[in-house]
């Protein structure tokens, strides 16, 4: 997460959440398993991985989001 924070730097937010320490929000995301990621466009859910996906459906996910077809290789 640390190199795609680098990445999108100025285009992607990226939040780490530690679910033991902030139980709420993980119940509000219905957090069951651990690496999940929450994607949010506009301040909405936009997407949902559980479980650490392929880079290159990350990629495509993050791409779409900043509205741009290509970018940096996971």
């Amino acid at each position: 997460m640390d190199r795609l924070a680098a990445q999108y730097s100025g285009k992607i937010k990226f939040v780490k959440v530690n679910v033991d320490e902030a139980q709420g929000r993980a119940q509000r995301f219905q957090i069951e398993g651990i690496p999940t990621l929450l994607l949010f466009k506009n301040g909405k859910l936009a997407d949902r991985f559980v479980g650490l996906p392929p880079g290159d459906a990350l990629n495509s996910q993050l791409n779409s989001l900043v509205g741009t077809s290509g970018g940096p290789p996971i």
